[in-house]
């Protein structure tokens, strides 16, 4: 069992950054892939980042290469989204996903664990 708790959401002008992370309870996230995904109202959850067991591998959302990066502290049990230049349809719930795999996957239905979303609106 893995609970995920995510926090560093907020309010932020288009332009601007924000850090998300994601704590992991557990002794065993280094054996978790790891995944953020967004949801916007009335939209279905979309991939956003993703990230393997030991942070060698990552993936992204055509929508996001460049401006976000996913990254893990195994030590802290902590996975983080850095977003950059972030833009009015960022705005959206954003949720951290653990894998019970090694490997990450740009899939939500493979995702075992859910964190509870944290806010992120941007203004234009």
């Amino acid at each position: 069992q893995v609970h995920l708790v995510e926090s560093g959401g907020g309010l932020v002008q288009a332009g601007g950054s924000l850090r998300l992370s994601c704590a992991a309870s557990g002794r065993t996230f280094s054996s978790y892939a790891m995944g953020w995904f967004r949801q916007a109202p009335g939209k279905e959850r979309d991939f956003v980042a993703a990230i393997n067991w030991n942070g060698r591998s990552t993936y992204y959302a055509d929508s996001v290469k460049g401006r976000f990066t996913i990254s893990r502290d195994n030590d802290k049990n902590t996975v983080y989204l850095e977003m950059n230049s972030l833009k009015p349809e960022d705005t959206a719930v954003y949720y951290c996903a653990a894998r019970g795999r090694l490997v990450a996957d740009t899939r939500a239905n493979v995702y075992d664990y859910w964190g509870q979303g944290t806010q992120v609106t941007v203004s234009a």
